[in-house]
């Protein structure tokens, strides 16, 4: 019987994969145990660390083992300051970009308050950034695109401008919730539209020139469907003006 001593003379043997450790990726085998990464790792301990120094740790090659990176991952620095939310909302004809916007708004109300038909109305206070800030809810009142635009002469802050488009949004039928594409007579839309030749009406069925809509909401607000059949979008992309 061999001697312990004899066995620690003998060199150590190399280990081999047999084809399911080879199919099961245990490619750890051929990794020695004193060569092995503990199991749990920790991030290193910085020289500031330990004894509260400024100074910085010397960089050292990543550890890994068959070219796999075994280095433990820094926690990304995300910025604790998100920027403000903002809204798709529907705004008064002539409205700059929603950034410009938000910026110059003093939340006045004199545009909530010189409107004819009350359909401009001051953001809730659940809207958090733009609360306070002028909004229009078709389904509560539409725009009725008034010829003189009184909210916009009303804005002494200048974010409702006469040289910006007057479009504040668009409109599209659902067919499926529309009474005229189920063998319903129904040109209701096409009848209160306050922009000519934007709701035209084919074999009893509307259809929106999406590119001649103001996005006013009359067409929603006066829709008899169970279920509205006007898909009613804000514009997201409104223009700018010259700082």
């Amino acid at each position: 019987m061999p001697s312990p001593a004899a066995d620690d003379n003998q060199p150590s043997r190399k280990p081999t994969l047999n084809r399911r450790d080879l199919l099961q990726g245990r490619l750890w085998k051929l990794v020695r145990p004193s060569e092995r990464a503990p199991l749990v790792m920790r991030y290193p301990k910085t020289r500031a660390d330990v004894d509260g120094s400024d100074a910085v740790p010397s960089s050292k090659a990543p550890r890994s083992i068959g070219g796999i990176a075994i280095e433990a991952v820094p926690p990304t620095a995300f910025d604790t300051t998100a920027p403000p939310r903002s809204f798709p909302v529907f705004r008064p004809p002539g409205a700059v970009a929603e950034r410009q916007f938000l910026a110059g708004c003093t939340r006045c109300g004199d545009c909530v308050d010189v409107c004819p038909h009350d359909a401009i109305v001051k953001a809730p206070d659940r809207m958090e950034a733009i609360a306070g800030t002028p909004t229009i809810d078709a389904d509560a009142n539409a725009c009725l695109m008034c010829e003189d635009f009184p909210c916009i002469s009303a804005c002494e802050p200048g974010v409702l401008s006469r040289s910006l488009p007057k479009t504040i949004g668009t409109a599209r039928v659902t067919e499926h919730l529309c009474l005229a594409h189920h063998s319903t007579t129904c040109t209701v839309c096409s009848e209160r539209c306050p922009t000519a030749g934007v709701i035209s009406v084919s074999d009893g069925k509307p259809t929106i020139d999406e590119g001649a809509c103001t996005g006013c909401g009359v067409c929603r607000y006066v829709c008899p469907a169970p279920e509205n059949a006007i898909l009613l979008m804000p514009l997201l992309n409104r223009p700018s003006l010259p700082s």
